[in-house]
């Protein structure tokens, strides 16, 4: 490649990469991060003007612009046809809400580890109950040497005194028990894949599911205040405040139609076709004026036609 067609290329990417529309932050790229993990997205309208605005000549092949970060990157288009067919994709504050979004579903997969293998263990329980017993009562010197060891009182520990109980449990009730934990388990992993995918009837999901249970927390709150109770509450509000908020679930700040009026006007297409049609509005008053003046007729100043 020449200097020139070195130059020539260098210059339409940091151009592309430059003309950012909104939502670009000046601390965090998000949609550059974005492209980082997922890759460009690139594609070819089918309308000529707006294609032109899309696309640039380089030394090493024609140059596309990316509708994530912007950048006119080399390698072809991933995609043409009709503008409005043109895929949509998350940019800025919506791949920085992904990533929340992603926090919150690790979180919830770790629940469904959790109360997954509770269930697990309550249905084991159930069938051999006699053999668990067993165990628990040979091994219960040496939990008690280590509760004393370890500076607690054996007599006051509710562990013990949970386990101790789980005993005097009819099989229905540890049926039930088992169903109960099994099913929340399935809700927080339909929570994760949701979140994870970053879905809309995810988000619908997490928040109804989590909203249920925020009553019942701020009862066990009253009830005694730990750090475990207090972490899951303010994990779970949080989660419901964020989604209704930012997402516009039911109807707030607009609902659906203004959170996808949102993220089409920060589509590169949306902006571009915005500035196509400016570009047409400027003109038009020039245009109009040559329109009107009709041969062989003259203005003011203006010298007649020959005969």
């Amino acid at each position: 490649m020449t200097r020139a067609g070195l130059a020539g290329s260098t210059v339409s990417i940091v151009t592309g990469a430059a003309r950012r529309p909104s939502g670009y932050s000046q601390d965090v790229d998000w949609s550059l991060f974005g492209c980082a993990r997922k890759g460009h997205v690139t594609y070819a309208p089918d309308e000529p003007a707006l294609r032109d605005r899309l696309m640039a000549p380089t030394a090493g092949g024609t140059a596309w612009r990316c509708l994530r970060c912007g950048a006119f990157v080399i390698g072809g288009e991933h995609g043409s046809g009709p503008a409005a067919e043109a895929p949509m994709v998350r940019r800025g504050k919506e791949l920085r809400s992904e990533l929340i979004l992603r926090v919150f579903a690790v979180e919830r997969f770790l629940r469904f580890l959790v109360f997954g293998g509770a269930a697990y263990g309550v249905w084991r329980f159930k069938y051999d109950r006699a053999g668990i017993q067993q165990a628990y009562n040979n091994a219960l010197p040496a939990i008690r040497d280590l509760y004393r060891d370890l500076g607690f009182d054996v007599n006051h520990s509710k562990l013990l005194g949970l386990i101790q109980h789980a005993f005097t449990l009819n099989s229905r009730v540890l049926t039930y028990l088992a169903i109960g934990l099994a099913v929340y388990a399935l809700i927080e992993l339909v929570e994760c894949v949701g979140l994870w995918l970053g879905k809309r009837w995810g988000e619908y999901f997490a928040m109804v599911a989590t909203s249920i249970f925020l009553p019942y927390e701020i009862y066990d709150l009253t009830l005694k205040i730990t750090w475990l109770r207090l972490t899951a509450f303010v994990i779970n509000l949080l989660l419901v405040i964020y989604l209704v908020w930012t997402k516009r679930l039911f109807g707030v700040r607009g609902g659906k139609r203004a959170y996808e009026a949102r993220l089409r006007s920060e589509s590169i297409i949306e902006v571009e076709q915005a500035a196509l049609a400016a570009a047409s509005a400027s003109q038009a008053p020039g245009r109009s004026r040559q329109d009107h003046a009709a041969p062989g007729k003259t203005g003011p100043g203006d010298s007649p036609a020959p005969a």
